[in-house]
């Protein structure tokens, strides 16, 4: 175990002397995010405590991630105003939880699980250990210190958080640990064919049609080692599938052997702009996407802007020098 032991001890006391609990993750839940939260969730349901499990607005369950156990989950509008015990999982700042952060300052006790090296430390107990490959990692420590049973529910649940996190075991956050984890889940009963298939190997036909837009726009800056390419709300629309379908194209332009640095734009009808960044080293792309008000990790981050597709690209353009 990497993270700090006396912490771990913390938050599972504080999870074992619990009888309701309220979890929440950020907003726009990836596979760690919701995989964290409804892993421990799960685990603690088990043992008999009250559990509820949420994420702000939009509260939609990404479609390749609707094979995990999803009963605990309740709209925000039904989480919690004041929770005995609060744990944000995966999760910088509580500005990220949405309508959900309203629940934090009124909680009886506020632990905190998470791995952004972003976060500069909230709550009454913080189990915060930037090392960690993903959030499910550190659940696992916990789970593993309290002696909950690691069902084959919990352990779909903890190795999707691995397996998002860590690009399929390819990314250099992969640990030694995080790797005995995985297999340690595996023998609980995680299969790595379902996750593997839902979140990597599934996409409606109208996914082909918007990649086939993003990627017809596609630009590489050869000066800065930056691809770049764009998705629009119309584009959604011709293409008949929704923002939550989309989650995957990056990877297709993380493949640009000539760059760096990918970078997929998504011009909201609303006026926002969300960015997602992905970085094969060179740029840290987490110090990026925090100075606009964003955040993440060195290889993987992203913000949300206002503005048109254009301007925000050649924002991102010229602030990739100062994250190499």
């Amino acid at each position: 175990m990497t993270a700090d032991r006396a912490i771990v001890e913390q938050a599972a006391a504080a999870l074992a002397g619990a009888s309701r609990i309220a979890l929440a993750c950020h907003v726009g839940p990836d596979g760690d995010a919701l995989g964290s939260m409804l892993g421990l969730a799960t685990a603690a349901a088990n043992q008999g405590k009250e559990v509820v499990a949420s994420f702000g607005s939009p509260h939609i369950v990404p479609p390749s991630l609707g094979f995990l156990p999803t009963d605990l989950l309740v709209p925000p509008a039904d989480f919690p105003a004041e929770p005995p015990l609060m744990v944000v999982l995966d999760v910088g700042s509580a500005d990220r939880l949405g309508e959900l952060a309203a629940s934090v300052a009124k909680a009886g006790t506020l632990l905190v699980i998470d791995h952004h090296v972003t976060n500069a430390g909230f709550g009454d107990i913080a189990l915060i250990d930037p090392a960690a490959a993903a959030t499910g990692e550190l659940v696992y420590h916990v789970l593993d210190v309290l002696g909950w049973e690691v069902t084959p529910d919990v352990a779909m649940c903890l190795h999707t958080a691995l397996v998002t996190d860590t690009g399929r075991f390819q990314y250099a956050n992969t640990t030694p640990t995080t790797l005995r984890i995985a297999a340690e889940l595996v023998a609980a009963g995680a299969r790595p064919e379902v996750i593997g298939r839902h979140v990597y190997e599934e996409a409606p036909f109208g996914y082909l049609k918007a990649a086939a837009l993003a990627l017809g726009r596609a630009l590489l800056d050869a000066d800065r080692a930056t691809v770049t390419a764009s998705l629009t709300e119309e584009d959604l629309g011709a293409s008949g599938i929704t923002w939550a379908e989309t989650e995957n194209l990056i990877d297709l332009l993380r493949l640009t052997t000539e760059a760096d640095t990918a970078v997929l734009i998504k011009g909201h009808s609303d006026g926002r702009v969300k960015v997602s960044l992905r970085s094969r080293g060179a740029t840290d792309v987490g110090g990026l996407a925090a100075s606009m008000g964003g955040g993440g990790h060195r290889l993987a981050a992203g913000f949300t802007t206002e503005g048109n597709v254009d301007e925000v690209r050649e924002r991102v353009l010229a602030a990739i020098a100062e994250y190499r």
